[in-house]
């Protein structure tokens, strides 16, 4: 069955032609992302949900998803969504980073030559008649210092065009390595340091807890008597009231803002401020950036729900269209290794290490990590995946370790899964063979090659004669069929491991009679 989306905001015709094009079943209903009622009835029934701005995709939203797999914004921002518990069910959330760039920069830069020379309040002066000069005297923005707090893609763009601009350029990013800041030109700066030394401070970060009200009225007290603050990011960054107090006593000589708390924003504190100017969320709004996130989030959705390509995402490691189908084989493989793990573990897990040899250390071992995840915490939570895995595995405190080396032993490449408990270690090892299909090969050390089946039968026990025999005769007589039988030990005698291919689940009496048997240590009834 085809996968089907919700287009649930105003998305542009040839996006949801591409939907179509390739084969995915679309509602195109535009006001339903302002019906929350109706959003809640009918999203149930949808593997992906296209949204903008104007859908506020809840917790009770997440909750009543029970098909949902995937949340694409056409844009930048996805605080319209609740990403955590997004997380928590599964569902990816990816956003068009890429698309909207120059034009919310170019915007950025058009609000700061507008504040500096205040060409709102003088063009409303001079179509009422008025021919106020000496009112409007304006500032240059050459040879000013341009403060960004923020240096990623956007902040990057304005920065382009600020030095082009013949501003001095510094920004102030955590993320912003110094050999970065040193090939955009820019000087990396500490926040204080750059609000004391702009003369224009742009915002260009995302709205998080920790930026939250970046600029408040402590922040305005350390900038420049008479800067100018620009706000094309996000509303909230800064505090509106101290702005508001800042403008007023002439702390600060203008604001711009495109972006509020409170959008739409039919009222504010910073309406009527002095030299204030504002635009009704502009940032992306240009012909070509509407259309180019539209495009890009119907093809992200498409690759995703057809292909398993990741690309854009926030919570889920990326996974190209072209590596999606080398990988593929590895993630069933990681996701197999922590499975068999998960069910052989009774005691509580406190971490994992993951190990990757040969060609398998070169792909994305971040996605496999997360398979592995996944394998590992299903029999104890049920409903887990790549995209919930590292975050459940993160609140439970199992702490997750990555190991990549080259080629070592007999197989060109491997994954070692160790899981650490209260009590022991476990590790199992596989590899995938050029049939595609996944291999057990090792198991707590010792040597053996499995394909895991639907139904498995774990057995250890002691080297001992006539064992086989036994478990032959009992299956048999309980109408057990074998469909592949796979042994291995440490040496005679000694600590051997019986993995059995059954064709469907072994009764339980049968299970209780096996482990009677005194040299046997475990037996264990597997399901993949």
């Amino acid at each position: 069955m085809a996968p089907k989306v919700l287009i649930s905001d105003k998305l542009s015709p040839a996006a949801v032609q591409i939907f179509k094009d390739r084969g995915v079943d679309v509602d195109f209903l535009p006001e339903v992302g302002k019906d929350k009622q109706k959003l809640l009835e009918i999203i149930g029934g949808y593997d992906g949900l296209a949204i903008r701005s104007a859908t506020k995709v809840t917790e009770k939203i997440i909750t009543a998803a029970d098909r949902l797999k995937v949340i694409g914004r056409a844009g930048i921002g996805v605080d319209n969504v609740d990403i955590t518990k997004a997380t928590a069910r599964g569902i990816i959330v990816m956003n068009t980073p890429f698309g909207n760039a120059i034009t919310t920069a170019e915007h950025a830069i058009s609000m700061l030559m507008a504040v500096a020379r205040q060409i709102p309040a003088a063009d409303a002066s001079t179509q009422a008649g008025k021919w106020e000069k000496a009112r409007f005297m304006g500032r240059e923005i050459t040879g000013k210092t341009l403060g960004l707090v923020g240096c990623g893609n956007i902040g990057s763009i304005v920065a382009a065009r600020a030095i082009g601009l013949k501003m001095k350029v510094l920004a102030y990013d955590p993320f912003l390595t110094p050999e970065r800041a040193i090939a955009l030109g820019v000087e990396k700066v500490e926040l204080d340091g750059l609000l004391n030394r702009s003369d224009f401070v742009t915002l260009h970060t995302p709205l998080t807890e920790k930026t939250r009200n970046i600029i408040d009225a402590d922040a305005i007290a350390k900038m420049r008597d008479g800067a100018f603050l620009i706000n094309c990011a996000r509303g909230g960054l800064a505090d509106e009231g101290a702005v508001r107090t800042a403008l007023d006593s002439g702390k600060l000589a203008g604001a711009a803002f495109d972006v509020f708390v409170s959008e739409p924003a039919t009222e504010n504190v910073l309406f009527g401020a002095p030299n204030f100017v504002s635009t009704p969320h502009l940032g992306a709004s240009t012909s070509e950036a509407q259309e180019n996130v539209a495009l890009q989030v119907a093809e992200q959705m498409c690759d995703y729900l057809l292909d398993g390509a990741v690309r854009n995402a926030l919570n889920m490691p990326s996974i190209s269209a072209e590596e999606a189908p080398k990988l593929a084989p590895f993630v069933r493989l990681a996701e197999q290794l922590g499975s068999f793990a998960g069910q052989l573990t009774e005691t509580g897990i406190e971490g994992i290490r993951v190990e990757y040899a040969g060609a398998v250390s070169e792909m994305n071992t971040q996605a496999l990590t997360s398979a592995a995840l996944t394998g590992l915490l299903t029999p104890l939570l049920q409903t887990v995946n790549m995209v919930s895995a590292p975050i459940l595995a993160k609140e439970r405190g199992i702490k997750v370790e990555e190991i990549r080396r080259e080629k070592q032993g007999a197989y060109e490449t491997y994954i070692r899964l160790t899981v650490l408990t209260e009590r022991q270690e476990r590790s199992v090892a596989g590899t995938v063979f050029a049939d595609g299909k996944p291999r057990i090969i090792q198991v707590k050390g010792i040597n053996m090659e499995a394909e895991l089946g639907a139904h498995m039968l774990y057995i250890t026990n002691e080297d001992k004669p006539g064992f086989i025999g036994h478990l032959g005769t009992e299956l048999g007589t309980n109408s057990v069929n074998i469909a592949t039988f796979n042994l291995g030990r440490t040496g005679p005698g000694e600590d051997a491991i019986c993995l059995v291919e059954v064709d469907g689940a072994v009764p339980k009496d049968v299970l209780a009679r096996l482990e009677s048997v005194s040299h046997v240590k475990q037996v264990k009834s597997l399901r993949f």
